[in-house]
């Protein structure tokens, strides 16, 4: 259990699964990896007598996945658990998951998702639509509803089968999901809770680093087809940035074509920042400045920007009563293509040498 100034809700998440355990005969090991919170976590978990509860409070090498990887390596059982100190996953699943491990499962997931699965009301739409967003950008690496979920179950044998783990962000889950090479993998339903004390530790550095494990992922996975993964990825965070940004624009009272206009131009900004961000495409001329690279960025893009722009404005113009956003859509994918091959294979060309022929 990966925590950080979570000891309000400690006292409160042992209870619990000390009543699970009790109630189904289960033998629990439990380990508090804290990442030197220095809030009275350690004193809240040694409050309890239970000698299954251990907190280890680490100083180096802080992190989430990085702590989920170390409680993994000091848990004794065949079963390892995963789940977060917030109160948000349900101890009460934990014999669910377990049951499906029983039945051949190798990767289990509490999912929010699935057929019975939920989340708390509190919930916006803006948490909402960044969740399915990350979800859906996932999709390539597994069948899951919710691979985004912490709350996971599996054999120790699968976790010491795993290799090559890279811990960076939050979603350790994917990761184990991927290294470990889990064939059989079940969702649990679970209702997602919204934490009762202290803030959720989910920044916008954290999604960055999210976009990062992703395109280690794909490379893991796909080897020669990460480009175009990494491409879909970027494209994905440009396509929402534009839709905020038009959106934004109109409720501004801007006029519809500038709106386009504007939407577009920061979209290619997303685009190019996110691409560099994430090194996902080769870069020559090392020393290169940046905005020599952005004007090369923006040359390239420039005729998909071109007809992205004209197909939303003639969409909205010819036809009666529909969205700005729905046209916006439609003159995004027309741009796509050519800003994937312009991008991959102009602005950012990389230089190939021929191999000298050998004499035979």
């Amino acid at each position: 259990m990966p925590a950080f100034e979570e000891a309000p809700n400690l006292p409160h998440l042992i209870g619990r699964l000390g009543d699970v355990a009790r109630a189904r005969g289960l033998t629990l090991d439990l380990w508090i990896m804290d990442d030197d919170s220095r809030d009275g976590s350690v004193e809240a978990v040694r409050a309890f007598p239970e000698d299954w509860v251990h907190i280890v409070v680490r100083t180096e090498d802080h992190g989430l996945s990085q702590a989920v990887l170390d409680g993994l390596r000091r848990a004794t059982g065949d079963v390892l658990v995963c789940m977060d100190a917030d109160l948000s996953h349900p101890p009460e699943a934990i014999p669910a998951m377990l049951e499906k491990l029983g039945e051949g499962a190798d990767f289990v997931v509490g999912s929010r998702y699935t057929a019975g699965g939920s989340t708390a009301h509190e919930w916006g739409f803006l948490r909402w639509l960044n969740s399915r967003v990350a979800t859906w950008l996932a999709r390539p690496l597994t069948h899951l509803e919710d691979p985004m979920s912490g709350f996971f179950a599996l054999r120790r044998r699968s976790f010491e089968a795993g290799r090559d783990f890279e811990p960076i962000g939050y979603k350790i889950g994917l990761e184990l999901l991927v290294k470990c090479r889990s064939e059989r993998v079940v969702e649990v339903p679970i209702h997602f809770a919204d934490r009762r004390f202290g803030k959720s530790k989910l920044t916008l550095r954290q999604q960055l680093l999210y976009l990062l494990q992703l395109r280690r992922l794909y490379r893991y996975r796909f080897g020669a087809w990460t480009p175009l993964a990494q491409f879909l990825v970027i494209g994905v965070a440009g396509t929402l940035a534009n839709l905020l940004l038009l959106s934004a624009l109109l409720a501004w009272g801007v006029g519809v074509r500038a709106s386009v206009a504007l939407a577009i131009a920061g979209a290619l900004a997303c685009n190019f920042a996110l691409g560099r961000r994430l090194r996902a495409v080769p870069v020559v001329a090392p020393g290169r400045s940046w905005p020599s690279l952005l004007a090369s960025y923006a040359a390239a893009s420039a005729p998909g920007a071109l007809a992205n722009y004209f197909a939303t404005t003639q969409l909205v113009s010819r036809v009666p009563g529909l969205r700005p956003q729905l046209a916006a859509l439609a003159g995004i994918a027309i741009g796509a293509a050519f800003n994937f091959t312009a991008s991959r294979y102009i602005a950012f060309k990389a230089t190939h040498v021929r191999a000298p022929r050998l004499p035979r």
